[in-house]
Order: structure tokens, then sequence, then C-alpha cells
């Protein structure tokens, strides 16, 4: 997969000045960061860069500032990024103009910089060309290793790839490696499990997955408004009716292509939307009209367990019930647990990704199981969705040679 973007086995950065884009947007509250994930998955990058002799230039975005905002400063992630990886990190307080230049000129081979946010200039969401011209004042190489903000095209994230030689870092080449073989060069056949709670953001999804997939499971809220779509009554539960007709389509779709769409069979149901809420199974010509679904029934979790025992690459986003309250967690989890073991026992490649989807692994205590899990959020999205990624883009080889 990455063998069309260039990688750092593609270059020496002895001596170099590494422009190296990442991804900081960590969870903060009272100054400190609440979750050291992203930290730990750009650290391997880092840490060559720095081995191999280079001067490494963190860049990177925090928050939504609409201009230079003390609230939304780099400053304490760099700190706590300094522990993270166990090396000093020096900080500039801007990304670009003296007091960023002064500071690069200070560094010798291996140190590791991190220069302000890079959206205290709105000229970096507009993708300026000039302002992209004086980021690449600052480095000889780029290397982007921020694939959550590949389908952004902004100056720090796409803009710097027309002026330097430009790189796909460990992190963003491991992302690319790993999509590959779940969609574009997969081990067939390929179930995707797609849940959550709208079928409206996730139309394109779904369009471009039937072609892609044998065998596509739809589950949460967004079921609903299929089961709808075929006539089932679902009582109160959340469904976006309005889109009947673009459920029929996809389904339609779907059967041309020979994708075997697999919707839930039976529900749990219960009347009210909370924690342990009385509830009960039901067939889903039994849906009581005042009831609400919250999650597959123990039919349903067979069907998909099934399904995956039947395929060799599972791509997952979104869970199949309120994952977030108990004990509506339960088809989530055991179909989590199930494609976990089949992953274990290498029988399955299985690729997962979108925040939800993170917190429904990590509730089942199965994210470290699966082959890989995404952080990415939207650039996995519309990765999913067929879309190109501007960051992505710009490392093919035939653009930076």
């Amino acid at each position: 997969m990455t063998k069309r973007f260039r990688t750092l086995d593609d270059v020496d950065v002895k001596g170099k000045r590494v422009l190296l884009r990442v991804d900081l947007n960590v969870p903060m509250e009272n100054g400190r960061v609440t979750d050291t994930t992203r930290l730990e998955r750009v650290a391997p990058t880092i840490t060559e860069l720095s081995a191999k002799g280079g001067k490494v230039i963190l860049l990177a975005h925090f928050g939504r500032p609409k201009g230079r905002d003390p609230k939304d400063s780099l400053k304490p992630v760099a700190a706590a990024l300094s522990q993270a990886i166990d090396m000093p990190v020096a900080f500039a307080d801007d990304c670009i103009g003296e007091v960023a230049r002064n500071a690069v000129a200070a560094m010798k081979d291996g140190d590791i910089l991190c220069l302000e946010n890079t959206r205290f200039h709105k000229e970096e969401e507009n993708n300026d060309p000039a302002f992209s011209a004086e980021l690449a004042q600052l480095g000889d190489i780029w290397v982007n290793d921020a694939f959550s903000a590949a389908h952004r095209a902004h100056a720090s994230t796409e803009g710097l790839g027309h002026k330097l030689p430009a790189y796909a870092g460990r992190t963003l080449q491991a992302e690319l490696d790993a999509l590959g073989k779940a969609l574009e060069s997969p081990t067939k056949p390929v179930i995707a499990i797609i849940g959550g709670a709208k079928v409206s953001t996730k139309i394109d999804l779904l369009q471009n997955l039937v072609t892609k997939v044998e065998a596509l499971v739809i589950g949460g809220g967004m079921a609903n408004t299929f089961l709808h779509a075929q006539g089932v009554g679902i009582g109160k539960s959340l469904a976006e009716k309005h889109l009947a007709a673009t459920a029929l389509r996809i389904l339609e779709k779907a059967a041309a292509v020979n994708c075997a769409i697999i919707l839930p069979v039976d529900a749990v149901v219960a009347q009210q939307f909370a924690a342990n809420a009385p509830s009960h199974a039901y067939g889903l010509d039994a849906v009581p009209a005042g009831g609400m679904i919250l999650d597959i029934g123990p039919q349903s979790i067979a069907r998909i367990e099934a399904a995956i025992d039947n395929a060799a690459t599972l791509v997952w986003n979104g869970p199949l019930g309120a994952f977030e309250m108990t004990p509506f967690d339960h088809g989530t989890v055991m179909a989590a647990r199930h494609a976990a073991s089949r992953t274990k026992a290498r029988k399955l490649i299985s690729v997962a990704g979108g925040g939800d989807t993170v917190a429904a692994l990590n509730q089942a205590g199965v994210a470290g199981d699966f082959t890989y899990v995404s952080t990415a959020g939207g650039a996995f999205l519309e990765w999913m969705e067929g879309k190109p990624l501007p960051g992505v883009e710009v490392l093919r080889v035939h653009q930076t040679q």
C-alpha cells in the first residue's frame, strides 16, 4: 500500500531540519493532558528521526482558536510529550517569524522542538501558499504523520507537500497499510460492521462499502431506519424515517452487486432511554408500539458472529446499540469480543476506527486485540467513503519526485 508513498525509508535525515506534522490535539483538563494515546502514537516517528540525527521540528494544531489564544497553546502539550517520549522537547512561542527561525537555528542534530499552534494563524486553515512558504523556510524536508488531519487541505497538512520533499511518517504509514489491507487490497471475503445513530451521516460510506465488501452488517439506530423502510414496526425507536427511500436504494444497490446486507432479526426493547431500564428481547414482528429498540437481540448477535466466522477481513465503524448504557452495550461487546478472538487466532484481519468505535472496543476490553484501531475519526470515515484525502494525495510518489 505505502509503496506509492515516500516513507522514512527513502530519506537520510542526518543533519536535516525535518518539519514533522503530528497530531497533538489531545484532551486537556486544568492544563493537564488527560489521555496520552495520541502522544504515544507519534512517539516512534519522533524518536526515530531524532536517533538518526534529524532536527525534529513539530508542527501541530490544538483546538479551534480564532487567532492567538493562551488556552489553546501547545506549550503544556509539549511538556507532556517530553514526558511521554522521555526526551527534552523545546518550545517556540510561534510557528513562523523570528521566534521560530531563532529556535530552529539553535537546534543541534537529534534535538526536538515544538512550534506553537499553527491555527493561531488564519492562513493555516486557508492553506495560504505564502504561509506554507514561510513554514517551509524552517525545514529541509516535510514529514506528515497526522492521518487524523489528512482530510483537511491546510498549510501544514497539505500545502507544505508542494514546497518541500514530502514523506509519510511511521504512524501515517501504519494507518495507510492497515486501511489498504482492509479495503484496497483485502484478503476476501470482507465484512463491514457499520453502526451508530444516523444513516444521514453515513450515506456515502454505505454506498461505497456495498461495492467493496461481501457482507455489510448495519446496526445501531441507523438499522431502525432500514427496518422502517422495509415496513417493520419499530415503535418509538430512534430512526430517520424521511430517509426510507435512501435506505431502500442502498439495499437495491447491495443486491445488484451481490453484497449481503445483515440487519437485526430481533431486538432488545425498553420503554425508556436510560441505563438499566427494564428491557426484553423481541422478534421484529413483535416490537411494542411504545417501545424503543436499544440493542440487537441474541439471534442477531449469533448471525453477526457467524458472518464474522465466514470473513477473512473485518472493517468496523460504529456501535450496534446504545453501548454507553448497560445493558444495551451487550450486542456490541459480544460482537467485538468474537472478532477479537478470531483475530487472535489469526483467522481475521480486523480494522476499526471512529471515536465511538474506539470507546466501544475499549469498553469490551479488546481494542488491543484488533489488527489495527484508528483514532483518526473524520479522516478514517472519509477514507472509507472512498474520498481522496489531501494530506495523503500530496505524498504520492509521482507528486513528490
